[in-house]
This record gives C-alpha cells, structure tokens and sequence, in this order.
C-alpha cells in the first residue's frame, strides 16, 4: 500500500509543477489548450491525491469525490465575501480557489478527472503494479 500512495504522491507533484509550467508558458499553447490545460491539470492533482489519501477507495469512486470537490471550489467562486477574495488575491490562494465561475472550468474537471481515472484503471492497475493485491497485504 505504501508504494501506492508514494507513486500517486509522487504523481501529483508532477501534475503541480506541469500546471504551474503550463501557466507560466501558456504563450506557446494554442488558446484551445489554454482554456482547459491548466484546469485540467488541477483536477488531475486533485484526484491523484484523493487517490493518494483515500487508497482503498476504487478509481470510480475517487473520481466521483474529485469531480465533487472541483466543482464545489468551482460554484464557490460564485461567492465574493472580502475575507475570500482576500485569499483569492494571494498567488496561493487565486491558483487553489480560482477567480470567478467558467463554465468551461466544469468540462476541463471532468477531463483531469477522468484522465486519473484512465490511469489509475488500466496504467497503474494492470502495469506498474496492482493495487488491489498491494491492499491485501
């Protein structure tokens, strides 16, 4: 279980820095992928850490967890009290809650989210090693 959960954190620290890259050098991306890229990329993070966290848990189920928790920090941009937007000013703060609501946002969750899904079901569970055998023991 422990290499599980070293891999999926390993994982998600790479999808980190791949978002903060992809910002950073959104230039030469076409708008296309500039739209869903970043976004995506947070809701791979989100779910290869639920993933990390919630080992037992099937790939199904994570997903369903991750795209919960996305679209929540997502509606909540709906929400602009002071004391939020002061986080949200934060590079912290605008990069985990975002800035305002995309409908755009909910396709590129549903794209992150499903591409942890796909790796976790038939890369990490058929090749890399088996995470329901590393459960049992």
């Amino acid at each position: 279980m422990n290499r599980n959960r070293i891999f999926f954190s390993v994982a998600m620290c790479l999808v980190i820095i791949s978002g903060l890259l992809s910002r950073a050098y959104a230039y030469l991306f076409p708008d296309w992928i500039n739209i869903y890229l970043g976004d995506a990329l947070y809701a791979l993070m989100i779910y290869l850490g639920f993933s990390a966290f919630f080992i037992r848990r099937s790939a199904i189920e994570i997903g369903l967890i991750s795209l919960i928790f996305c679209y929540a920090i997502e509606f909540g941009q709906f929400y602009h009290a002071p004391w939020i937007d002061a986080i949200r000013a934060t590079r912290p703060g605008g990069l985990i809650l975002g800035y305002g609501f995309l409908w755009s946002d909910i396709l590129a969750y549903a794209i992150g989210v499903a591409t942890g899904v796909m790796i976790r079901r038939f890369i990490v569970g058929r090749y890399l090693f088996n995470i329901k055998a590393s459960i049992k023991s």
